[in-house]
């Protein structure tokens, strides 16, 4: 698990899904945003991480905690398409936004993932009210784990969900 307190690299999304308009970490301010990084052919992702985003969308308001998921496709780049994708959110429901990461130039890794530092999925990324980065963690992360983060990065002091500075 990597802890930081550096500000998060915006994020490098080619199509959005799940959201009329696109979505920036500037616009996010005054939230918490649990970033859920997968592919779709990832049984890790399908099995631990996909299920985690759709149990904290749920859990949490979105006016408190933005729940984005973004499908970072670093192989199988012939199948995983935006159509596939497409179907494969309505077909597992998810109800939160995914964004596709852009493809890396000259790099099987993709852009964000890239600027994340990211070594594979599943892996969550969480980021303060502030837009600053303070978790990153690969593979499977425990829900009581990742909700005590979550309610700490609540608690502190900072910006509210309204851009004003809370107490």
């Amino acid at each position: 698990m990597k802890i930081s307190a550096d500000m998060a690299p915006e994020l490098e999304v080619g199509r959005w899904f799940n959201t009329p308009t696109p979505i920036t970490l500037a616009g996010l301010r005054g939230r918490v945003v649990a970033l859920h990084t997968f592919q779709m052919l990832c049984p890790g992702c399908i099995a631990h991480g996909l299920p985690q985003a759709t149990r904290l969308h749920t859990m949490f308001t979105e006016k408190d905690v933005a729940v984005i998921g973004l499908h970072t496709v670093f192989e199988h780049h012939a199948v995983m398409t935006d159509e596939a994708l497409g179907v494969f959110i309505h077909e597992y429901r998810l109800g939160f936004p995914i964004g596709v990461d852009l493809a890396g130039s000259g790099d099987p890794v993709p852009r964000t993932m890239q600027k994340y530092a990211l070594r594979g999925t599943p892996s969550v990324v969480l980021i303060d009210r502030a837009g600053r980065l303070r978790l990153s963690q690969f593979g499977p992360i425990e829900d009581l784990q990742l909700g005590a983060v979550i309610g700490q990065l609540l608690a502190e002091r900072g910006l509210a969900s309204d851009g004003r500075q809370s107490d």
